[in-house]
């Protein structure tokens, strides 16, 4: 089972540019509690290094692209984020890097909870321990 699960958002833009809809419990496979957003990533700069307990997430890279790993403990697998209607869905006790930011990079991330510093696993050690439970 791959740990890479895309979402495509339907794409209601006409001539006159994008425009997509993002729904809780809809399109958004949980209720939005929280929606940051990184930008003006210096070069070289990788972001993430942690999992969470319970926390789900969708990122959305909605300028630019970045390079998502995902490790579930046992699995790597990478991802390219580049398009504004593709979301990438992200359980919770999966470990997550972001790398690659292009120069322009915009990413948006919906979360299923508000910021908890107890839901987050910073050690990858730690994380891998728990991952085997």
């Amino acid at each position: 089972m791959s740990l890479i699960n895309l979402i495509e958002f339907k794409s209601l833009g006409d001539d006159r540019g994008g425009l997509v809809s993002l729904e809780g419990n809809n399109n958004i496979p949980f209720d939005i509690k929280r929606v940051y957003y990184i930008f003006n990533t210096k070069d070289g700069v990788s972001r993430g290094f942690h999992a969470h307990k319970d926390l789900q997430q969708v990122a959305i890279c909605i300028k630019g692209s970045c390079r998502f790993l995902l490790d579930d403990g046992q699995k790597k697998e990478t991802v390219l984020l580049d398009r504004a209607n593709v979301g990438l869905y992200i359980d919770s006790m999966k470990w997550r890097e972001m790398h690659d930011f292009s120069e322009e990079c915009v990413l948006m991330v919906l979360a299923s909870h508000h910021y908890d510093e107890a839901d987050y696993i910073r050690d990858y050690n730690e994380f891998l321990m728990a991952s085997k439970k």
